[in-house]
C-alpha cells in the first residue's frame, strides 16, 4: 500500500496547485494534517481505495463521497474542497500522487526531511529513539519519522529517506542467499 505513494504527473498538477492555495492562505500546516490522515486511511480503508479507484463509481459520486469523508473528519476548508474537485474531475484515483507530491512540495518549501521506517513487529520507545538518532547523524537535520509495520519483510527493517532505500530485511538477506546459491 505505501508504494501507491508515488508522484505522478497529473499527481504533480494538482499537487502543486493544492500547495499553491494552501500557502497562499496559510493554511499549508492544516492541509498537510489533512493528507496525512487521508494516507493513513488509504492504507487501512479498503473501501476509501475502492471509492477511489473503482471505474463503476461514477465522479460524481467519487466527488460526494469524499466531500463526505472531509466533513466526518472535519478536514479544513481547502482541503475538503480539493477533494470536492478532485472527484469531480474524475482523478479520485491520483490521491496517492497528489499526497506524495504535496508532501515533496512541504519538504522543499520547509527543509524536513521525511524518513518512513518499515519494520516486522512494532518498535518500541526505545528503538525508534536510537533510529531517530542515527538517522539525524547520517543526515544532519532531525527527520520526521513515520513508522509502518510490514510482516512479510520478516525481520529487521527498511527505511525510506527520499527516494532512496536502505533496506536491512531478512526477507532481502534471504532473497540475495537463494539468489547466490542458483548462481553457484
Amino acid at each position: 500500500m505505501a508504494d501507491d505513494f508515488r508522484t505522478t504527473e497529473v499527481g504533480e498538477r494538482y499537487a502543486q496547485a493544492l500547495f499553491d492555495l494552501a500557502d497562499e492562505t496559510g493554511a499549508l500546516d492544516a492541509v498537510r494534517a489533512d493528507l496525512k490522515s487521508l494516507r493513513a486511511a488509504w492504507v487501512e480503508s479498503a473501501d476509501l481505495r475502492r471509492l477511489a479507484t473503482s471505474p463503476v463509481v461514477a465522479a460524481e459520486d467519487q466527488q460526494k463521497g469524499l466531500v463526505a469523508i472531509s466533513d466526518a473528519a472535519k478536514f479544513h476548508r481547502t482541503t475538503r474542497n480539493f477533494l470536492g474537485l478532485l472527484g469531480q474531475n474524475g482523478r479520485a484515483r491520483d490521491l496517492p500522487g497528489v499526497i506524495a507530491g504535496f508532501e515533496a512540495l512541504y519538504a522543499k518549501k520547509t527543509g524536513v526531511v521525511a524518513a518512513e521506517v518499515v519494520t516486522a513487529q512494532p518498535l518500541d520507545a526505545g528503538q525508534l529513539k536510537s533510529i531517530q538518532t542515527a538517522l539525524r547523524a547520517a543526515l544532519g537535520k532531525d527527520p520526521e519519522l513515520t513508522t509502518r509495520v510490514d510482516p512479510s519483510i520478516l525481520g529487521g527493517l527498511k527505511v525510506k529517506v527520499g527516494s532512496k532505500l536502505f533496506d536491512a530485511s531478512l526477507k532481502t538477506k534471504l532473497d540475495q542467499m537463494k539468489f547466490a546459491l542458483k548462481r553457484a
